[in-house]
């Protein structure tokens, strides 16, 4: 049977959901979870993902992600491979990690608030957290809304803030939402009229005419001629603009890829950042950075990764920020 073709657009919102394979519990260990959030955060920021929701849970995770351009599924291939690549690494394992393609479910914009809610209130449904500590469970978008501190850049926590009644993003507005949020999980008949039976169920969350304009959108993309072959050579230029912009910074040449040994430490750096921040993959790093094999790439790759090396060419990578 073909697979379902995604439907994808920009300015689209989408609740994302995978589970472990055969739902295993592939996130009760806090450094499995540890790594698939550093793979979201890079993701997020590679592809300009506001994220407006999260929640990790044992054996399977909920994202409301909003992408201004349709590439959803050139993002999303990127931190489930990796993911599970690690995954399966540390345990020295093989094997499906995740139960097969990740679901995606399109919002209507008068849903997102609703979907934002549902993701907050799952670890209190799964008997994961008590009532009066929801705020504390750390794998959540909620616990980072209510600490300040610990917010990534890149998600948008006033979503649910605004839907819930327009709640400030103030101690006090936080805390309103906090007991929204208690009240919700105990009036199951408010529940049901924010539509949380469905909210993992089919391809699309809103009305008849929004379904239908949103199969138009994917329709007229697939007629625009946006296929395969043209976004695979779209990646590759972004790629090429990444390396020359970070050549630069390095104050290193294109012709220095093929001078130099293939493991020169800023040659390591040039890779992982080019792999994390435009998700380059290391087939096409390892030719291109003339840095030898792609599993031997990829090791020296993961080391550096490994040991958060203070080498000085990483430091001058990390901290010039790319803007496209």
């Amino acid at each position: 049977m073909a697979r379902k073709i995604r439907i994808e657009y920009a300015g689209a919102f989408c609740h994302v959901i995978n589970r472990g394979n055969c739902r295993s519990g592939i996130f009760r260990t806090e450094c499995a979870r540890g790594s698939f959030l550093e793979c979201l955060h890079l993701v997020c920021r590679a592809q300009g993902w506001p994220l407006h929701a999260g929640c990790l849970m044992g054996n399977h995770y909920h994202l409301l992600i909003e992408t201004p351009k349709p590439n959803l599924v050139v993002g999303m291939k990127w931190p489930q491979s990796t993911f599970a690549n690690r995954f399966n690494r540390f345990r020295k394992a093989n094997g499906y990690v995740f139960q097969g393609r990740y679901q995606a479910i399109l919002l209507e914009q008068e849903a997102v608030g609703a979907v934002c809610h549902y993701i907050h209130l799952n670890p209190l449904r799964a008997r994961l957290v008590l009532s009066d500590r929801i705020q504390d469970f750390r794998d959540s978008s909620l616990h980072q809304l209510m600490h300040p501190a610990k917010r990534w850049a890149f998600v948008g926590y006033t979503t649910c803030l605004r839907a819930a009644g327009g709640f400030p993003d103030r101690p006090k507005g936080r805390q309103d939402y906090r007991e929204f949020l208690l009240r919700l999980h105990s009036q199951p008949s408010e529940q049901e009229e924010l539509g949380f039976a469905s909210m993992t169920r089919g391809w699309a969350m809103g009305s008849q005419e929004f379904k239908q304009d949103a199969l138009d959108r994917c329709q007229q993309q697939r007629l625009s001629g946006i296929v395969e072959a043209e976004a695979s050579e779209m990646k590759e230029a972004r790629w090429e603009h990444g390396l020359k912009f970070a050549l630069r910074i390095l104050e290193k040449q294109d012709a220095d890829l093929a001078a130099e040994a293939k493991s020169a430490p800023w040659k390591i750096c040039l890779a992982r950042y080019l792999r994390e921040r435009f998700l380059a993959p290391y087939r096409w790093l390892a030719p291109r950075l003339c840095a030898g094999e792609v599993s031997s790439l990829q090791s020296v790759v993961s080391r550096h990764r490994r040991i958060r090396s203070k080498d000085p060419f990483w430091i001058r990578l990390k901290n010039h920020e790319y803007l496209d």
